[in-house]
């Protein structure tokens, strides 16, 4: 984990392994820290994540919403057919909560501005 803070607390996950199964395992995170905006690779979710019939993505965008916290989902989403998906992403990226970029660059300039 690194922290990054330019006035707020912005916390980057930094691991090469899945670490979010499910939704709890977002909830020491979300609920106990002092940060305004989490940034995950895409790797690091499970693959429930990218399939909304599992409605595993709109839980974890409920938990961020509910404790008003941002979320940055970094990598390459190209490969991604599914419409429901390329939809949602679009929309996400309307909006400032959730957003989907190719890097943590991208990610610090959107949660900065």
């Amino acid at each position: 984990m690194r922290i990054i803070n330019h006035g707020r607390v912005i916390v980057e996950l930094v691991t090469d392994k899945i670490i979010v199964n499910d939704v709890s395992d977002w909830s020491d995170l979300i609920v106990t820290s002092d940060q305004s905006a989490v940034i995950i690779k895409r790797h690091n979710l499970n693959d429930n994540f990218f399939d909304l019939k599992t409605k595993f993505a709109g839980e974890i965008l409920q938990k961020f919403s509910t404790y008003n916290k941002r979320l940055a989902i970094t990598g390459d989403f190209s490969d991604i057919k599914s419409k429901s998906f390329r939809d949602f992403l679009y929309e996400s990226n309307n909006g400032k909560q959730i957003i989907f970029v190719k890097d943590a660059s991208a990610a610090l300039a959107t949660f900065l501005e």
